[in-house]
């Protein structure tokens, strides 16, 4: 059976804005309001990250942990999580357009749900409709169309 994702959401990230929002309800996911843990133990969970060894069907049997708010907010609640193995993503291209003029946006950053498909794909989990209420869905299933064939070949949004 394989561990919920859990999505740690930062209590400044605009519910409206969410690109995860339509996951809420859904089979799988559970989450988190930051800095409130849930009661989900997370000994068999890696974080998607920076830093870390990457993301592979090695982890298929592990949970993800994925923290949602801007970088900068992402960043301060990884000291609350430094527990959790990190796994970072290969390169994947994002679709969202990046609006910030105070900070940059790492190379190959995502948006959350770019990141749970993305992490999906790899894990060879079922991605179907993930990306049904994201706005920029054909466009990153473009731009990233190599990569979820090598991936996922018998996977679709």
């Amino acid at each position: 059976m394989t561990l919920p994702t859990i999505i740690v959401v930062h209590p400044k990230e605009k519910r409206s804005k969410c690109s995860v929002e339509p996951l809420r309800g859904r089979d799988g996911f559970a989450f988190w309001k930051y800095p409130r843990v849930g009661e989900e133990p997370l000994d068999r969970y890696v974080r998607l990250g920076l830093g870390g060894p990457e993301l592979s069907v090695d982890d298929a049997d592990r949970g993800l942990l994925v923290l949602d708010g801007t970088w900068r907010l992402a960043g301060k609640m990884e000291e609350e999580f430094l527990n959790v193995p990190v796994r970072t993503l290969p390169a994947w291209e994002t679709a969202y357009p990046r609006t910030s003029k105070l900070f940059d946006d790492p190379l190959g950053g995502l948006a959350t749900i770019e990141a749970i498909f993305a992490a999906y794909s790899i894990l060879r989990r079922d991605v179907s409709g993930l990306l049904d209420e994201y706005h920029w869905a054909e466009e990153f299933l473009k731009l990233n169309a190599e990569r979820i064939a090598t991936t996922a070949p018998s996977q679709t949004n």
